[in-house]
């Protein structure tokens, strides 16, 4: 695409093509939008990524995002705090909610072990995790990774630091998921029904 007469629009248009998945024409037409609107609507827009940066931190026990020391979840009186879901990202819980079909809580990992990319357990949440078994009284511990090598392999990996501890229940989503998804890419429907009839997690 070719540059327009304004140096400050092929600005703007660069900063929002910089985004995953967002194209120079789709950036335009964000731009273009933006200029449709008041300075006040501009101002808030602006405001809330400024604030978003500043402000969002990680929870202190799972590693959600959150606006204070406790995501929502893990400060929910109603939660099983007996159950703890075992996902990769946020993206993980955000499709398990939606799904309205998970009551406990959650811990993300950060990543799963991928030494093709240089990432192993010891660039993980893992030993936090361990530490929540360890310290909660935790009965069940739900893998609920992507539905690949490294997803498998991150799995075993944490299985076998936990296999050995008595009255855990360790499971895993049921693979109505595709190997090599995603659980941002399954649909509710069969991610809550994976959920649903989890199954042991066997070596």
């Amino acid at each position: 695409m070719q540059s327009s007469s304004s140096k400050l629009l092929d600005k703007a248009v660069e900063q929002f093509a910089s985004l995953p998945g967002i194209g120079r024409k789709t950036a335009l037409k964000f731009v273009l939008h933006l200029l449709k609107k008041s300075p006040e609507e501009v101002n808030g827009f602006v405001q809330s990524i400024g604030d978003l940066k500043r402000n969002i931190r990680e929870c202190r026990k799972c590693y959600n995002i959150t606006d204070s020391d406790l995501c929502e979840i893990c400060a929910d009186p109603q939660r099983d705090t007996h159950t703890i879901c075992v996902v990769e990202n946020l993206k993980d819980i955000l499709s398990i909610e939606a799904t309205s079909q998970f009551h406990g809580l959650y811990h993300v990992l950060g990543g799963i072990i991928s030494p093709m990319d240089g990432v192993g357990p010891a660039d993980l949440h893992i030993d936090s995790l361990l530490q929540r078994i360890e310290q909660e009284d935790i009965r069940e511990i739900i893998f609920a990774l992507s539905a690949t090598i490294e997803g498998d392999t991150t799995g075993y990996f944490i299985y076998k630091k936990i296999k050995d501890r008595k009255n855990l229940v360790i499971s895993t989503i049921a693979k109505g998921i595709s190997v090599g998804n995603d659980l941002e890419y399954t649909d509710e429907l069969t991610l809550g029904r994976s959920i649903l009839n989890r199954i042991a997690f066997t070596e």
